[in-house]
């Protein structure tokens, strides 16, 4: 009988595990996979955007009665003016919210947008 012996030369080492490498067109087919979603998205935001444009129809223009502030007036004065019967914080937070007021201060000589529901 023989007997079979092995060198360290014979036997393989194990790999060491590598760190994932893309090569240059791994690395473009990533990027298209990558905006395929995004350019989805923005196909239909393109085309479901359509339906918000104008159509040939007449639209209605909305006026508004305007109050020019005076010396001395305020928004509280202002609002138990225009509406005596209603809560004036109410009326204060309409105007507010209508002329995007900020802050409530008001200059002499500005114009103020009233409310419909206030004008009558």
């Amino acid at each position: 009988m023989s007997t079979i012996t092995f060198s360290s030369a014979a036997v393989l080492p194990a790999r060491p595990a590598t760190k994932l490498r893309l090569t240059a067109r791994g690395r473009r087919v990533v990027l298209a996979a990558a905006a395929v979603p995004l350019a989805v998205g923005i196909a239909f935001a393109a085309l479901s955007g359509g339906s918000a444009m104008a159509s040939g129809e007449q639209s209605s223009t909305t006026t508004f009665a305007t109050v020019t502030v005076m010396p001395g007036d305020t928004l509280w004065s202002i609002a138990e003016e225009i509406a005596p019967g209603a809560d004036p914080r109410e009326v204060i937070g309409d105007i507010t919210r209508l002329n995007l007021l900020r802050g409530g201060s008001l200059q002499i000589g500005q114009e103020l947008a009233i409310p419909t529901q206030y004008s009558e």
